[in-house]
């Protein structure tokens, strides 16, 4: 049997008037990256899932631009007055493609796992729709004017998520039987056309971003699944004639100057290596070799300043840096401050969180006697994801 095609449709046109906040909730950074990209992302990201479109408000155009810059997405289409019209306009959009089965995802579920995304998928071989639910585990009462009438049986009661999946003709079908109506999901559009949605397990990540409680929830969950990466870096560099050295930007007034292609500033050069070896990137003679006159002489600050764009590249930022100078001399306590502000800048955080200190070998070795310096470095990186 010939593989399903997937398309995965995400809906965007609300405006998320209990959110609170100046722009629709969709757009609002969840710890630096917009909640909808998030999302977004998820669908991207599952092998099964061929095509990816948006379904967004007519005034959103520029947020969404901003917001999905990059991502290999379908072109969007506007929404309708209700989330029903917006759906079913999603769905039209399919037709000239028509996929298989089309999955059905609120813009503000950021946190869908992959396990919940193939469950759905695999439900729709055994039924036309699926979606995820939840039990409900608390004691439902139902009131009027704040009294309790009652006490609902919870049992057989769901809380229903995204994405709801569907195979797409029947989908589709219901849709447009069911136009006009205030129904409040896609799995009650194809109850009401008489087709089975089997329900499979949900999440409890999986929830829908609505107050800014749920915000805030949204950000410690990222930052609590937060990957860290902590690569190091090494480098010598040998004295020779000269009336200065280059050490962490800083030009120190010196009887010697140190051997390199470039400025042979040993302190950057260890703590390039070490953002570089967070990421899996190779060493900094990988990027700028030796032997390529491009760098005869070069400022190390922009070998420093490309690590840390490929840092950024990957999604991750810089927690902390640590720079170990090791010489008898120059004297590093009077410039340590000066040090610091440089490499805080390039890095793009804040001085507190580079440190950059000094010590000998206590005679010993070529560095204890005053043949060069050498630096080793550590770099701590975060990735919120």
């Amino acid at each position: 049997m010939p593989e399903m095609t997937c398309a995965a449709l995400i809906v965007a046109g609300g405006r998320g008037s209990r959110f609170g906040a100046t722009l629709p909730k969709q757009y609002a950074p969840v710890c630096g990256i917009p909640l909808i990209r998030r999302t977004v992302q998820k669908l991207l990201d599952h092998p099964d899932v061929n095509a990816v479109r948006v379904v967004i408000h007519p005034d959103d155009i520029e947020l969404y631009d901003s917001a999905l810059d990059g991502l290999s997405l379908l072109d969007p289409v506007f929404g309708g007055e209700t989330r029903q019209e917006s759906v079913l306009n999603g769905l039209e959009s399919l037709v000239d493609d028509r996929p298989d089965i089309v999955l059905v995802h609120d813009a503000a579920r950021p946190f869908v796992s992959n396990r919940v995304i193939s469950s759905v998928i695999e439900a729709l071989g055994r039924a036309p729709g699926a979606l995820p639910a939840l039990p409900l585990t608390d004691t439902i009462k139902r009131s009027a004017r704040g009294l309790i009438l009652e006490t609902v049986d919870r049992s057989g009661l769901y809380r229903a998520q995204t994405p709801q999946g569907f195979r797409y003709d029947d989908i589709l079908r219901a849709h447009r039987g069911a136009a006009g109506c205030a129904l409040t999901d896609d799995a009650a559009v194809m109850e009401k056309a008489g087709l089975d949605v089997l329900l499979v397990e949900g999440c409890e990540e999986n929830f829908k971003v609505t107050t800014p409680e749920d915000h805030s929830r949204a950000e410690r969950l990222v930052r609590d699944n937060a990957q860290t990466r902590v690569g190091t870096g090494f480098d010598v560099h040998r004295f020779v004639q000269g009336e200065s050295v280059t050490l962490c930007g800083v030009e120190i007034p010196h009887e010697f100057a140190l051997e390199g292609h470039s400025d042979a500033d040993v302190a950057l050069h260890a703590l390039t290596d070490a953002l570089l070896g967070a990421i899996g990137a190779g060493d900094i003679g990988l990027h700028f070799p030796p032997s390529d006159p491009r760098w005869k002489g070069a400022a190390s600050k922009v070998f420093l300043e490309h690590a840390v764009s490929l840092v950024r590249e990957k999604g991750g930022s810089i927690v902390n840096v640590d720079v170990t100078l090791i010489c008898e001399s120059p004297r590093i306590g009077p410039h340590r401050s000066a040090m610091i502000a440089v490499v805080a800048d390039v890095l793009g955080i804040d001085a507190d969180r580079v440190s950059v200190k000094a010590t000998t070998t206590e005679g010993l070795g070529f560095t204890g006697r005053k043949e060069g310096v050498a630096a080793q470095a550590l770099a701590n990186l975060a990735f919120l994801g």
